[in-house]
Formats: C-alpha cells, sequence, structure tokens
C-alpha cells in the first residue's frame, strides 16, 4: 500500500512528458509519413490538496495529458512520479494497485456510464474491484457514496437513461471518490451540462475536495469556472505549457501573449470596465501538431512575433518570479 507523503510534497510530478501519435500512409505497405505531436514535453507538479486549472483550445492536447498522467495512453517519452513512483515503469498489478489512488471523471457523462448497469452497480463495482468493502457492507458504502454526491439512496436501482445529465454526472463523481482516491483528474467534468447545472457540479468537486483531502487536475475550456476552482493555472498551447502560474497571479498579470488572448475573451460583469479594456483578436488558424512551426509554437498568431520567435530553439519555459512560468522569448 502507498503510504501518503507529507503535505508539501508534490503529489504529483511530470518530466518532460510527450505523446506522439504516428502518421501512415498506405492500405497493404503502411509507412509513416508524420507524426503528431499531441503532448510535447511538459513539466509541471500539483501539490496535494491544490487543484490545477489546465486551460487552452481545443485539440492543444489536455484530455491527452490527462490520460497520459493515468497511464490510460503510454506517454511516448517522459516520466509520471505520483507520490513519489514512477508510473510509467509500471505494468500489471502493480500499475492497478497504484491506480487505485488516481481516479477520472469524463466529459460525457452520456458515454462514460454502462446503460446495462444500474446506479448501484455502477458505483460499487470499484469497491469489487479493488476488495474495498465485505459484501454485507456494500449496500451501505453506496449509499453512502450517493448521498455524498446529492442523490438519494432510493435511487441506486435506477439506471442511467433515467437520470439528467446532470445526475449521471453525480454518478460519475460517486464512482470516482468510491476507492477513497488522493487524485482525480477531471477532464472537462462540466463541459457537456447546462450552464444552470455547471456551478452545483464544481460547487460539489470542492466540497467533496475538502471533505475527502482530494488534489485535482481540473481541464476545462470555461476560464471563469478555472478561476473559481483552481489555485494555480496552466495554459497550453499545441501541445506544450506556455504559461503556469498561481490563480491570481496569472488572471491579473498574464505575461505570455496567448494568455492575454485568451484572457481578453472572458467578458466582464461590468460595462464600464468592457468598453475599456482592450479586446485582442488573434489572426489565423492554429497550426497543425502533425507539422508544428520552428521556433515558438505560437509566433504564426502572435501579435508580437519577430525573427526571433521563428527560429530555434524554442522559448524557454522558466520561472519569471514567484513561480510564474512563461516560456516567450520577449517576457522579462
Amino acid at each position: 500500500m502507498v503510504e501518503p507523503l507529507p503535505a508539501k510534497t508534490p503529489l504529483l510530478r511530470v518530466e518532460n512528458l510527450q505523446v506522439h501519435f504516428p502518421v501512415f500512409q498506405g492500405v497493404v505497405l503502411q509507412r509513416q509519413v508524420g507524426t503528431i505531436k499531441a503532448v510535447d514535453g511538459l513539466n509541471f507538479e500539483i501539490k496535494t490538496g491544490e487543484t490545477l486549472g489546465l486551460v487552452g483550445e481545443s485539440g492543444c492536447g489536455k484530455s491527452t495529458t490527462g490520460r497520459a498522467i493515468l497511464q490510460l495512453q503510454c506517454p511516448t517519452a517522459g516520466r509520471v512520479y505520483f507520490q513519489g513512483q514512477d508510473l510509467t515503469q509500471m505494468q500489471g498489478e502493480e500499475l492497478r494497485q497504484v491506480r487505485r489512488r488516481m481516479q477520472t471523471v469524463f466529459q460525457d457523462p452520456y458515454a462514460s456510464l454502462n446503460p446495462r448497469m444500474s446506479a448501484g452497480r455502477i458505483v460499487g463495482e470499484p469497491l469489487e474491484i479493488h476488495g474495498l468493502t465485505p459484501e454485507n457492507g456494500k449496500r451501505e458504502r453506496v449509499e453512502e457514496l450517493l448521498s455524498l454526491v446529492g442523490l438519494s439512496p432510493q435511487l441506486a436501482n435506477r439506471y442511467p437513461h433515467e437520470f439528467s445529465g446532470g445526475q449521471r454526472q453525480r454518478l460519475a463523481i460517486a464512482r470516482a471518490i468510491a476507492v477513497n482516491p488522493d487524485f482525480i483528474v477531471g477532464d472537462e467534468p462540466i463541459a457537456a451540462l447546462d450552464v444552470s447545472i455547471q456551478a452545483q457540479i464544481t460547487n460539489l468537486m470542492q466540497d467533496l475536495q475538502q471533505a475527502l483531502e482530494l488534489t485535482y487536475l481540473f481541464i476545462a475550456h470555461d476560464l471563469s469556472v478555472v478561476r473559481h476552482i483552481s489555485d494555480r493555472v496552466a495554459v497550453m498551447y499545441l501541445g506544450k505549457i506556455v504559461e503556469l502560474a498561481a490563480r491570481d497571479g496569472l488572471y491579473d498579470n498574464p505575461q505570455h501573449p496567448y494568455t492575454q488572448a485568451l484572457l481578453s475573451a472572458v467578458p466582464i460583469p461590468d460595462p464600464e470596465v468592457e468598453v475599456r479594456r482592450e479586446r485582442i483578436i488573434l489572426q489565423g488558424e492554429v497550426p497543425s501538431p502533425l507539422n508544428p512551426p520552428p521556433g515558438c509554437n505560437f509566433q504564426t498568431r502572435c501579435p508580437r512575433a519577430t525573427e526571433i520567435c521563428r527560429q530555434d530553439p524554442e522559448p524557454e519555459f522558466r520561472d519569471r518570479g514567484e513561480g510564474h512560468f512563461v516560456a516567450c522569448h520577449w517576457v522579462d
């Protein structure tokens, strides 16, 4: 059994994480014609009890990063250390035992639940797999988990199609916390829900984090939600993290041009401020991860790009002070 580390020790550390997908051409005699660099050299850590928000445009590699951390997707290179253990070197039963400490809540509550299983079986299945509850205590534990996520224990015999989207996501969260994990990857857990339900699920996850001492990697598009739930925020672009900082430091003083453009698109509920602030409109499309540009990945759309940005090597991702990491040539 893995013993928890002291609170100030990083629960999770990612070093040079890469996930590349080969592209083949031909029907009979296939040959590799390229490589999609979905995740390309990430370095970060998550401390015990904190929430790291991961944001960026669709296709930038956020979900692939979450799957690679959990070893649901085998990394091409790099290391993932969880509670001091290198997950990339584990296989079989050893990995399965450590995986009990790591769970995920997927984006789509309609696809992530087995339609042939009742709510009680869905929540109770992890208990059976890991042998955590004796048979005579399983029902009580399932009812307790349903209550924790705001569902009536009387709903245990219903099937997923009998629940609303928000209720299904509560079921998915109950399943995730059933095995008493330390770390949960929320892969856009509110993106498929109605706006009226998103705040409820976000608040539920925060309440459970306090009650169960959980650590989150929270992947999302909505920058307002990320600011609400996160302690630190990482911004991804084309497979790389371009800025990583404490929540208030990043939102109050964004330093990378891409982060500045993202935040300029967030509505502010103050007409006077909204009229005065500058809106940054990025030109062009995100380059293909199959053929990223030389130098800085963002140089094809950056309003500040110069010749140095278009040349190798790419800008160094380094601490610019007080734990504010930025990968940009023009940040002091």
